[in-house]
């Protein structure tokens, strides 16, 4: 076994857990005996006092810890005493897409569309609780008893989500979906194989024309990334705005308004939904309204939007194929209080929606645009769809059916 696997192999251990929070405490005692404000130093002042408080301890306790485990001691402390506890290591690493910590003791990684069980653990429920306030303190937000779940964004983007005893019955859980860098272009989805050539330059061709799109796919399928990259081909001079729940698109433009919601306040008012912000959209003078995702009775403002003068907006919704997508649309509307015809509803989305794109995440991991389907009107009582590029997984490309050739 190589060195880095017994340093591995140790930190998972409850001998190292112990020794890491009595080396935790004895840092927070020293700050608070010299009443010494940390937070206000700089980042090198800091590492060197946490290393040198970690290397006193362990002499002091005559603790038989090597130089490598010391380091690993040294890391993990300052982690706790000011990042996010174990999982700092993986919110830096820039390969992990998803963290899921399911109670203290099971913590799970997505590197490229798999998940993977990461060399990590906490203490006990209160560790995991204590590193979902830090993470949540500075964004205003709360959870405990009263609110035992919480949906927040982190200052990069990066969404987050927990949920606490008593709702969670097998320990604390939190979920972090990380926010990439630097958005993914054409080029990177051409050489992962995740659209072709011929499906990009459709699509370019159709974003600026101002056709309506619909992106659907289940959940972390990739929705949002493709709509990302829908959104580079809007021509510069048009003024767009942006509805969300959680601010995860970076369009490249100077003329965007991002509005996001807002939940409800410790007594339960002033919130402000999806369906308000569409709205108010259509009050600022927009060429195209984008909304991250349709989930509620936003659905009904949002297809009035696209058949107003909007033409060119876009959305995604959560669905397993088009035709799918084309019933859950009907439902949400019926949700929101929508009380006309079943017929009427569907001449609605096929004025509103020109063009949908079906993404989906293989079993191998790796995500694809599945179909590009227009919606072509009404045929007798159904919508009529017909599907202009198609993913056939017997040849791994995506194939044009011969009806739209």
């Amino acid at each position: 076994m190589s060195t880095a696997d017994q340093v591995e192999r140790f930190r998972l251990s409850d001998q190292y857990q112990t020794l890491k929070s009595s080396v935790h405490r004895h840092l927070i005692a020293q700050i608070e005996d010299r009443k010494l404000d940390i937070y206000g130093w700089p980042a090198e002042k800091i590492e060197r006092f946490v290393a040198e408080q970690v290397r006193r301890y362990v002499l002091e306790q005559r603790l038989p810890v090597n130089q490598r485990e010391s380091e690993a001691l040294i890391a993990d402390a300052r982690n706790e005493l000011l990042g996010f506890g174990p999982i700092q290591s993986l919110v830096d690493d820039d390969t992990v897409n998803d963290i899921v910590v399911n109670g203290p003791h099971n913590v799970f990684i997505e590197r490229a569309g798999k998940l993977y069980s990461a060399p990590v653990r906490f203490n006990d429920d209160n560790h995991v609780i204590r590193v979902i306030q830090r993470i949540l303190a500075p964004l205003g937000r709360r959870v405990d008893e009263s609110t035992p779940m919480v949906d927040a964004r982190l200052p990069d983007g990066s969404r987050v989500n927990a949920i606490i005893p008593p709702i969670a019955l097998d320990g604390p859980c939190l979920s972090i979906r990380k926010f990439r860098k630097v958005p993914l272009s054409a080029d990177d989805l051409l050489k992962s194989g995740s659209i072709t050539q011929p499906e990009l330059d459709y699509l370019r061709g159709r974003v600026i024309g101002r056709t309506n799109l619909l992106v659907v796919g289940g959940t972390g399928s990739g929705k949002t990334t493709f709509l990302n990259l829908l959104s580079q081909w809007i021509p510069a001079g048009e003024r767009i705005v942006t509805v969300e729940d959680a601010a995860e698109l970076r369009l490249q433009h100077n003329h965007v308004v991002r509005l996001e919601t807002r939940p409800p306040n410790l007594e339960g008012q002033r919130a402000i939904s999806a369906r308000d912000l569409v709205r108010n959209a259509l009050r600022m003078r927009p060429d195209r309204i984008i909304v991250g995702e349709v989930r509620g009775d936003e659905v009904l403002d949002m297809l009035q939007a696209m058949n107003t003068g909007h033409d060119g907006s876009m959305t995604t919704l959560h669905a397993n194929n088009v035709r799918d997508a084309m019933h859950r649309l009907e439902l949400l509307a019926g949700f929101a209080g929508y009380n006309g015809g079943e017929q009427t509803l569907r001449g609605q989305i096929s004025a509103a929606i020109q063009l949908v794109v079906h993404v989906a995440r293989l079993p191998s991991g790796q995500r694809r645009v599945m179909s590009i389907t227009e919606l072509l009107g009404l045929q007798g009582r159904e919508l009529a769809l017909r599907d202009v590029f198609r993913f056939d997984p017997e040849t791994g490309s995506a194939v044009m059916p011969r009806e739209a050739a």
